[in-house]
C-alpha cells in the first residue's frame, strides 16, 4: 500500500507543478497584454520590468493554484482510468476513497500553505505591485498619456493625444496647453502628429511635433477696452523639451497604499473593519438625529420661542401664546387660513425650497452612508478571501478527482476543457457574489462563500458517482445510447417500407 501511495503522489505532484506554472504563465500573459504598451519603448530598466513581473506572478497565485489543483486532479485520475489502473485497484478491493487518501493529505497541506500565503505573503506582494505600477504611471508621465484624455502629470502642462499607433509609437492630434505662466489658457499648441523621445540620461522628455500651429494670447497691461490680440505660429516641425528631474524612477512611499484592504492580513482587516463600523454607526445616528431635528421638526424651536419676530409667524404668535418651557400646539391649517394671499404664496415657495434642500440633504447623507457601508463590505469580503483560496483547493480536488475517474481520459485534451469549464463556472459565481455583496444585495458571508456552497455539493455528487462507477460523463456510454437511438430509427424506416 505504501508503494501505491508513493505512486499516486508522484503521479499527482508532477502534473500539479506543471499545470501551476502553465496557469501562472497564461495569467501573466493576460497582464502583459494589458501593460505591454506601457512597458515597451519607454526606457524602463529590465530589472524594473522583472520586479513587476515577479510580484505580479505572486499576486496571481490565488487564481492559478485552484485551477492547477483541478487540472492536475482530472489529469491524474483520467490517466489512471484510461490505463485501467483504477479498475485494477478496485479489483484488488481498494475503493476510490482509499485511493484518494494520500492525495487528500497533500491537498490539505497545500490548502494550509495557501492560507498562510494569502494571509502573510499576498498582502506584501499586492503592496509591492501597486507601488511599482504607481511608479510606472506617475513617475513616467508618457506612460500615463491615454487617447482622448488630458494628462496633467507634468506641472504646468496639459497634454492630450487623439490616438496612438502601437506599432510605430507615433501619436496623432496633439494638443498641449502651457499653464506655466498661471494666467489661464493663453498658450496652446496643436499638431497633426508627434512622437515622444528621451535624452540618453533619461532626465528630459522630448516631444517632436509635426505640421501644427501655436496660438498665444498677448497679455494687455492697459485697462482700456480689450482687443484680445494674439500670435499665431505655423510650423512643420517643432521640438518641446520637458525636464523630468522630478520624475526619477524612485519608489514611492508604500505608506500610501498600506491602508488599502488588499494590503492587509486578517488581524489588520479585523481591526480596521471594527473601526470603520464604529465610525459608520456614529455617523448613522448623527445623520438620523440631524434629519429629525432640522428637517422633520423644522419649526419646533421657533414655535417654542415667543420672541420670534419673523414675518411668517408674527401674526400666529399674536393669537397663540406660550407658557415658559412648555410646547405650543398650533393648527397649521388654521394658521395658513389666516394668511393673506401674499403670505400664502411666500409660505408655499418657502416650503418648496425647504423640501428641495431637505431632499438633497437626505440624498447626500444616504449616498455617504452607502459608500461607507460599501467600503466596510469590501474589507469584510477580503477577510473571507483569506480562507476561500484554501477551501477552493479542497473543493476543486473533490471535483477533479472523480471527474477524471469518470471521464477516463488523460493528457491535456479533455481534462483541460473540463477544468476550464468548471473554473469558469466557479469564477463567474465568485464575481457575481462579490458584486452583490458590494452593492449590499446579500450578506457578506453568503456572497463570499456562494461559489463554494454551490460547487461543494457537486464535488460530493461526483465522488459518489465515481465510487459507483457511474457512466455519467463517459463518452463510450453516450455513444452507445446514440447508437441505440439510431438503430431504433433505422428499424422504424425498414418496417414502414
Amino acid at each position: 500500500m505504501k508503494k501505491l501511495n508513493i505512486l499516486l503522489i508522484k503521479s499527482y505532484v508532477g502534473p500539479l507543478i506543471v499545470t501551476f506554472f502553465i496557469a501562472i504563465f497564461f495569467l501573466l500573459m493576460q497582464f502583459l497584454w494589458k501593460w505591454i504598451e506601457d512597458f515597451i519603448g519607454k526606457g524602463l530598466e529590465w530589472t524594473f520590468i522583472l520586479e513587476v513581473m515577479g510580484y505580479t506572478a505572486a499576486s496571481l497565485v490565488p487564481m492559478a493554484l485552484p485551477l492547477a489543483v483541478l487540472l492536475a486532479s482530472v489529469m491524474t485520475f483520467g490517466n489512471l482510468g484510461e490505463h485501467y489502473e483504477l479498475t485494477a485497484m478496485k479489483s484488488a478491493g481498494i475503493s476510490l476513497q482509499k485511493v484518494m487518501q494520500p492525495l487528500i493529505i497533500i491537498i490539505t497541506l497545500i490548502s494550509i500553505s495557501a492560507f498562510f500565503f494569502s494571509n502573510n505573503v499576498l498582502p506584501h506582494t499586492q503592496l509591492k505591485m501597486a507601488t511599482l505600477l504607481y511608479d510606472l504611471t506617475h513617475k513616467r508621465p508618457e506612460v500615463n498619456i491615454k487617447e482622448g484624455v488630458f494628462n496633467n502629470d507634468i506641472e504646468g502642462y496639459s497634454i492630450k493625444v487623439g490616438r496612438k499607433n502601437k506599432n510605430t509609437g507615433m501619436m496623432y492630434d496633439f494638443m498641449i496647453y502651457n499653464h506655466t505662466q498661471r494666467v489661464g489658457n493663453t498658450e496652446v499648441t496643436l499638431a497633426d502628429s508627434g512622437e515622444i523621445k528621451f535624452t540618453p540620461d533619461k532626465r528630459n522628455m522630448i516631444i517632436r511635433l509635426y505640421n501644427g500651429e501655436s496660438f498665444t494670447e498677448v497679455y494687455e497691461r492697459k485697462k482700456t477696452e480689450k482687443k484680445y490680440p494674439h500670435r499665431r505660429d505655423i510650423f512643420s516641425k517643432e521640438t518641446i523639451m520637458f525636464d523630468l528631474s522630478g520624475f526619477d524612477m524612485k519608489h514611492v512611499d508604500e505608506q500610501i497604499f498600506k491602508n488599502n484592504y488588499r494590503m492587509m492580513n486578517l488581524k489588520q482587516l479585523t481591526e480596521i473593519t471594527d473601526s470603520l463600523k464604529e465610525i459608520y454607526n456614529v455617523r448613522k445616528k448623527k445623520t438620523g438625529k440631524r434629519i429629525i431635528s432640522y428637517n422633520y421638526f423644522r419649526f419646533e424651536n421657533k414655535v417654542l420661542n415667543p420672541t420670534d419676530t419673523s414675518a411668517l409667524l408674527k401674526d400666529s404668535l399674536q393669537k397663540y401664546h406660550t407658557i415658559e418651557n412648555m410646547p405650543v400646539i398650533i393648527d397649521l391649517d388654521s394658521m395658513y387660513e389666516n394668511f393673506n394671499n401674499y403670505r400664502r404664496q411666500k409660505a408655499v415657495n418657502f416650503a418648496k425650497d425647504y423640501a428641495t434642500r431637505a431632499i438633497a440633504n437626505i440624498e447626500s447623507s444616504s449616498k455617504d452612508l452607502y459608500e461607507r457601508g460599501k467600503w466596510i463590505r469590501k474589507h469584510e469580503l477580503e477577510w473571507y478571501r483569506k480562507f476561500s483560496l484554501s477551501f477552493a483547493c479542497i473543493i476543486f480536488f473533490f471535483i477533479g478527482a472523480p471527474l477524471g475517474a469518470i471521464i477516463r481520459k488523460g493528457g491535456f485534451g479533455m481534462p483541460f476543457l473540463v477544468s476550464i469549464l468548471m473554473f469558469m463556472i466557479y469564477y463567474l459565481i465568485s464575481v457575481t457574489g462579490d458584486k452583490l455583496v458590494r452593492e449590499g444585495e446579500i450578506p457578506v458571508f453568503i456572497g463570499a462563500w456562494l461559489s463554494s456552497a454551490i460547487l461543494f455539493p457537486l464535488g460530493f455528487f461526483l465522488t459518489y458517482k465515481a465510487t459507483r462507477d457511474s457512466a455519467l460523463l463517459s463518452t463510450e456510454a453516450y455513444s452507445n445510447v446514440i447508437k441505440k437511438i439510431m438503430k431504433i430509427f433505422k428499424f422504424k424506416k425498414t418496417s414502414k417500407q
